[in-house]
């Protein structure tokens, strides 16, 4: 894997359940680590969702391979949360992992 050609650091999050002080469950996101990633691509498309059109984009990110990550996860970007909607791993090099993420239909 060039690492030279990861260039966009990224934040990837995973949910962790909790309790807030008053004792009532809450899920909250917690960073799980930063590594560097590259962009690939990009895909947009609109659907009907309560009513309303809902525009989202899609793109491959490609970090060095690891085997923790799962599509309940999400990506931040510069403040843009992405969902995780496919992990892609490089099983036979090894050497990176794409992840198909979506910004615009957020999980939470």
């Amino acid at each position: 894997m060039d690492i030279g050609q990861n260039n966009r650091r990224i934040t990837l999050q995973r949910r962790q359940a909790g309790r807030k002080p008053s004792g009532q469950p809450v899920d909250e996101w917690i960073d799980v680590a930063r590594p560097w990633a590259q962009i690939l691509g990009k895909n947009g498309k609109s659907a009907m969702a309560a009513d309303q059109e809902v525009s989202t984009v899609q793109y491959s990110m490609r970090i060095r391979y690891r085997t923790d990550v799962t599509a309940a996860w999400r990506v931040v970007v510069k403040g843009a949360v992405y969902d995780i909607k496919a992990v892609l791993p490089d099983e036979e090099g090894r050497e990176h992992v794409d992840l198909v993420v979506e910004l615009g239909a957020s999980k939470g």
